[in-house]
């Protein structure tokens, strides 16, 4: 079972006076009343009591009081608490009688339950670490926003590359009449001179063709002047017939290529490579863009996949509250960061997440409930019983919300006894225990 607070007892602590306070085992238990009149005194000695000489406050002696400070601490476990004397010596007596130190208090008394303010004024991380170290999901969580993190810089450097290539492609001209490849000016020449060999060698055939035309004409002439020799003639004329035919049936099959395009492609060449050029750099860029745009889609994927993993981490954990949870190492309820939340929401999730650091201890100091309005007050103080948790609260009010009213560093209503003057009867009398 949680240890609570049954009873304390308050003697000459800063504004306090005498103060005797029964606080309800669940719940809110109001310390009220005007400013200035003891209510966080009363605060200040429990955690004095409770936590050690580390929050014994710097004027602990009531002021004008000749006596000094008393506290007695009864706890639901049947250890009894007390500070007394000069020095305000520590006593802690377990219900057989032995005695122990502040070590036994340590063991079960967190530190932010009598120091709430240290928690609330910590960092976001800070809070949130607190939280996921004790859901037990700190570790786990930690590497995967850790991948997360590392994914996410290189999606995002992968991003902006992938738009830097698509801006450069959109920005490069575009010609469709040029080649796909470069043109190779040495490739261009050993073309040029290729048909220039087949042109001579055409050139040739026809001188060639001149030469028969004129043995042809000669030999004609022999014929005429040697009729004697018609039958040799003639054979030769017939031979040389057949040659003339063939001749002239080549010399109609020929067609001499044009360098023209050639010429104009070598004069052009620098303006049709740079157009080349133009056009592979921007299919380049496009297929970088491209690229890089799938790397991007890819990335983004496994960063959904380590938040979905986060989710389910989180979601599966134990969290003190309903709508409670950690996002880029935040705490967020209500789908609100911290400094977003109510006044009121604060409180409630610090005291849900201190209460899990010790689940062994089973109450909490709250300072200044004056911020919640009496809806949310009764609302928490319902929480608190549900949870059953007990928590013993200052507010600057007299209302009836409050349990009891410190007035001038006593209980309204308990009877006023002057803390000096001794009283023999067992009843307990403000200033006497």
């Amino acid at each position: 079972m949680p240890i609570k607070i049954n009873k304390l007892e308050i003697e000459n602590v800063k504004r306090v006076k005498a103060v005797k306070i029964e606080p309800t085992a669940s719940g809110l238990t109001i310390v009220g009343g005007k400013n200035n009149q003891g209510k966080t005194s009363v605060l200040d000695a429990i955690a004095w009591g409770l936590g050690g000489n580390k929050y014994r406050p710097s004027q602990a002696n009531r002021e004008g009081s000749v006596i000094p400070p008393h506290l007695h601490i009864v706890l639901s476990n049947g250890l009894v608490v007390e500070r007394k004397g000069k020095n305000s010596d520590l006593k802690v007596i377990d219900p057989n009688g032995v005695k122990a130190g502040q070590q036994l208090l340590d063991s079960f008394v967190e530190e932010l339950a009598i120091n709430l303010p240290k928690f609330m004024n910590s960092t976001s991380k800070e809070k949130a670490n607190i939280l996921l170290q004790i859901i037990g999901v700190g570790n786990q969580l930690f590497e995967l926003e850790k991948q997360e993190n590392e994914i996410y810089s290189n999606r995002r450097a992968i991003g902006q590359i992938a738009d830097q290539k698509a801006k450069y492609a959109k920005e490069q001209p575009y010609f469709p009449d040029a080649p796909k490849e470069l043109v190779s000016i040495s490739d261009l020449i050993q073309q040029q001179q290729a048909i220039l060999a087949r042109n001579g060698e055409n050139q040739r055939k026809r001188e060639q063709l001149a030469t028969i035309e004129q043995q042809y004409t000669m030999r004609a002439q022999e014929v005429e002047r040697l009729k004697q020799q018609l039958a040799n003639a003639e054979m030769n004329l017939a031979k040389t017939a057949q040659d003339l035919e063939i001749a002239k049936k080549s010399a109609l099959d020929l067609y001499d290529e044009s360098t023209a395009d050639l010429e104009a492609n070598i004069q052009q060449i620098e303006e049709i490579n740079r157009k080349v050029r133009a056009n592979l750099d921007k299919d380049k860029a496009e297929t970088d863009a491209h690229d890089y745009h799938v790397q991007y889609t890819k990335l983004s994927t496994k960063i959904d996949e380590i938040r979905e993993q986060k989710a389910s981490l989180l979601k599966n954990a134990n969290l003190p509250l309903p709508e409670l949870s950690v996002e880029n190492g935040e705490l967020i309820y209500k789908g609100q960061k911290w400094d977003n939340m109510s006044g009121a929401d604060q409180l409630k999730v610090s005291t849900a997440i201190v209460r899990k650091l010790k689940p062994d201890c089973g109450f909490i100091l709250l300072d200044k409930l004056e911020q919640m309005d009496l809806e949310t007050l009764q609302d928490f103080g319902k929480w608190l019983e549900q949870e059953g948790l007990q928590a013993i609260a200052t507010r600057v009010s007299t209302g009836e919300e409050c349990s009891i009213l410190i007035e001038d560093g006593y209980v309204a209503g308990q009877e006023q006894i002057p803390v000096q003057q001794p009283v023999e009867t067992k009843t307990w009398k403000a200033g006497e225990f």
